[in-house]
């Protein structure tokens, strides 16, 4: 069994040969030069070189590969574009990077049973492309969409700003095809909308971090294209009427598409990235898009401005048109490429909490900020309580590095007291390992391990991550 202690997950002159007659040379990466950008992902701090990079291009590659690393005890690390944040595809132990990019097609776009089907490797923002042009939605919507593959936001059971209407990423895959660490070929779901059969194995994979199997053919639900779209911006003198804004437009029975924060430190950070005349002196900001027929839109965008009103909002501004709109929530999705301008190391963190929390959550961050003497930002999807707190740093100062891990520490401490959760939709990989018992429990920690134990006795797939094996343990960081 591979056990974590190990540095490095040695490969020989013998099995590279073969990798490279599973794969082809073409395939395989072992030149420090190459192997270089796989030694990290988008989560600051973390990095480790792996021993190779294989790029399968087929089922029965990815079945191959498998048996020689497990044979050989060799970890294992699935990875699509790398932007996850969590530090989930970093190779601890060295090993195979596994790159799933090849499986790059939409293999079906099913318009009756209202289905696709598609490898891990197609890029969100290609698929929402492919599936809008014959009038159909896949509604989730990370942030990184333009960049991450459906196959790593499945992993991680990835969010986005439309999760208060629609949900994530687990609410939309009806089936997988997926490798175990043996090389067994295996299927769970479909097509189906009900599916009862036995143990749901295909919402198990979803989140599992590329732990217990590779994915290598996913089915998702799809919806009919929203006839229309419409945005609000609310601005607020303080967090509370902000957040009671929040309660009380759920409490009519309105369900937006879309509520986002931004505090007042990341509207001005925005606002100079972006140029768009945001009243920055305003504590709070919200951005409400309602999508579906025109009518029904018209009516709750109205009645969420008068609400926002009624609540204390120092302005409502309703955007004219959907091109108007789409530049407001671009913005938004800007936030993090303008608060990482500012200094040379951004850490975007995710804790959710209960809607009625959430104005006591964003003034403990300030707390904590300030006890901690760390610059933090905060924006998030108010809609479903999950904030990203942001903390500009530089990496290279270690003492201000310990500042900014002290006041998360107190953060991810305070959503759970608060009857929150340690991460939202960024999953646990490295970041929040030392975190995952305060959660679950030790009882939820010890059947983890007996299902990953499971999918995967020898413990090669993307091991040290998500499933904690020790005690709780300082991580390696960025040297």
């Amino acid at each position: 069994m591979f056990s974590e202690s190990k540095e490095t997950g040695y490969i020989s002159k013998e099995i590279k040969r073969e990798l490279v007659s599973i794969v082809g040379a073409e395939w395989y990466l072992d030149s420090p030069n190459e192997l270089y950008a796989y030694s990290y992902d988008a989560t600051p701090i973390f990095q480790s070189m792996p021993n190779a990079v294989v790029m399968p291009g087929s089922v029965e590659e990815v079945a191959a590969v498998l048996k020689v690393a497990n044979r050989h005890l060799i970890p294992v690390i699935p990875r699509g574009s790398g932007t996850n944040l969590a530090g989930g595809t970093i190779p601890i132990h060295g090993g195979i990077v596994m790159n799933m990019n090849r499986f790059n097609q939409i293999h079906e776009i099913d318009q009756q049973n209202l289905t696709a089907t598609l490898g891990p490797g197609v890029v969100t923002a290609d698929l929402h492309q492919a599936v809008e042009a014959v009038g159909l939605f896949y509604p989730p919507d990370p942030g990184s969409m333009r960049i991450s593959t459906v196959g790593g936001n499945l992993a991680q059971c990835a969010g986005g700003m439309r999760g208060l209407k629609y949900g994530v990423t687990k609410d939309y895959i009806l089936g997988v095809e997926y490798v175990l660490p043996s090389g067994e070929v295996l299927r769970s779901g479909g097509k189906n909308v009900k599916d009862v059969a036995g143990y749901d194995m295909t919402r198990l994979l979803v989140g599992s971090e590329g732990t217990l199997g590779v994915i290598t053919e996913i089915t998702v639900k799809l919806l009919p294209l929203p006839e229309t779209k419409r945005t609000l911006a609310a601005y607020y003198k303080n967090l509370v009427d902000a957040a009671r804004t929040v309660e009380r437009i759920i409490a009519s029975k309105i369900i937006p598409a879309t509520i986002e924060f931004m505090d007042q430190a990341t509207m001005k950070v925005v606002d100079d990235f972006a140029g768009l005349g945001l009243p920055t002196d305003m504590k709070a900001m919200l951005l409400i898009e309602q999508d579906g027929p025109e009518e029904l839109v018209v009516r709750d965008i109205e009645k969420m401005a008068e609400i926002a009103r009624r609540e204390g909002a120092a302005d409502v501004q309703i955007a004219r048109n959907m091109e108007e709109g789409a530049k407001l929530l671009a913005a938004r999705r800007a936030a993090l490429s303008a608060l990482s301008r500012i200094r040379p190391t951004t850490i975007l963190e995710d804790a959710t909490v209960p809607r009625s929390k959430l104005a006591e959550m964003v003034e403990e961050i300030e707390r904590i900020a300030e006890k901690y003497q760390v610059q933090i930002c905060t924006f998030g999807h108010a809609g479903d309580g999950n904030l990203h707190p942001t903390c500009m740093t530089d990496e290279r100062n270690k003492e201000e590095i310990q500042r900014v891990e002290q006041a998360f520490d107190e953060i991810f401490r305070t959503a759970l007291r608060l009857g929150g959760t340690i991460t939202g939709e960024h999953g646990v990989g490295m970041a929040k390992l030392n975190y995952l018992d305060l959660q679950v429990g030790d009882g939820g920690i010890e059947l983890m391990k007996r299902i990953k134990q499971a999918f995967d006795p020898n413990n090669i797939m993307n091991p040290g991550k998500l499933v904690p094996n020790h005690g709780r343990r300082r991580l390696v960081v960025k040297k």
